[in-house]
């Protein structure tokens, strides 16, 4: 008998509204995540994606529906945005050191993110745009998360750096057995490392496989009309008219 699988987060029919809103920002949102599999949350602007992220870390209180995580799951977490103060006198080594239950030393968690050698002696104020991404992350994986949840991880990241960033999160994940719930605005990338889409406008739109459920209709809907997306993986563009 072939054993079912248990998810480390199930979620069912979780809405969400702000305030006397009568108009809620999420609606009927369902999903699973299971062990070692990656979730892309793609939509437009504005859609929600951010807020669902939030809710499901107990940030933003949920209106109806259920969130199930894994009992004693650890969950590792990278936001949208880090603003980090010119004038703070913080080292990446001593901005980590603050991490109060460390599993990995130092030197384990540079070479599991792929930093320079000089990477911990920087200045936080002074890091690139990946070299930040890379510290959020190297925080995010210091204790071992059985999930990582990332808000856009390369949204302060150069063209040039952001493939390296979603291939670094894709091989983290075969190197540490983590499961991925990412939202990104990337097709391609969706299609090249997700298990699992979840299209998300305020009502969920389409959720399953990317290959399966990314069709030309279901873009269309999610984003409305004259939209170019491209598709990295099969180097085609869908003009959505």
């Amino acid at each position: 008998m072939k054993k079912e699988k248990s998810p480390l987060l199930s979620v069912k029919d979780l809405s969400v509204s702000f305030g006397n809103s009568t108009i809620p920002v999420l609606k009927n949102i369902s999903f699973d995540v299971n062990t070692h599999e990656a979730l892309a949350i793609v939509g437009p602007n504005g859609s929600g994606k951010s807020v669902l992220l939030k809710t499901l870390l107990g940030a933003i209180p949920r209106s109806a529906g259920i969130i199930a995580w894994k009992e004693n799951i650890n969950i590792g977490y990278l936001p949208q945005r880090f603003q980090v103060d010119h004038y703070l006198p913080m080292t990446v080594k001593e901005f980590l050191s603050l991490k109060q239950l460390p599993r990995y030393s130092l030197q384990e968690i540079a070479e599991l993110v792929k930093a320079k050698t000089d990477w911990l002696g920087k200045n936080l104020a002074h890091l690139s745009g990946g070299e930040l991404q890379k510290t959020l992350l190297a925080w995010a994986i210091f204790d071992k998360p059985d999930i990582l949840l990332f808000d856009e991880p390369t949204e302060n990241v150069d063209v040039a750096n952001q493939e390296s960033i979603y291939a670094l999160l894709h091989q983290l994940q075969d190197t540490l057995g983590v499961a991925l719930v990412i939202v990104s605005h990337d097709i391609g990338i969706v299609y090249r490392y997700a298990d699992n889409v979840l299209c998300l406008n305020h009502d969920m739109l389409c959720y399953g496989n990317p290959k399966e459920t990314l069709t030309a209709k279901t873009l269309t809907d999610l984003y409305g009309t004259h939209t170019l997306i491209h598709d990295h993986q099969s180097h085609k563009n869908y003009d959505i008219h």
